[in-house]
């Protein structure tokens, strides 16, 4: 399941939820105020190949 970023518009806590892609958000509730309007943000994210890391490139 992915992870998904939100944002309460109550108390602009951000927080993620693991959730199935084909949820609702009327389900998501802020773990901070308990607020029902949130917003999904787009957060940046990371690849990693392993092509870049060896041992040798950390001496």
């Amino acid at each position: 399941m992915p992870i998904y970023e939100y944002r309460c518009k109550k108390c602009n806590h951000i927080f993620d939820i693991i959730q199935k892609s084909t949820a609702e958000k009327k389900d998501v509730v802020c773990p901070e105020c308990g607020g029902k309007e949130t917003e999904k943000i787009l957060s940046p994210f990371s690849s990693f190949d392993g092509s870049s890391c060896s041992p040798s490139s950390f001496s």
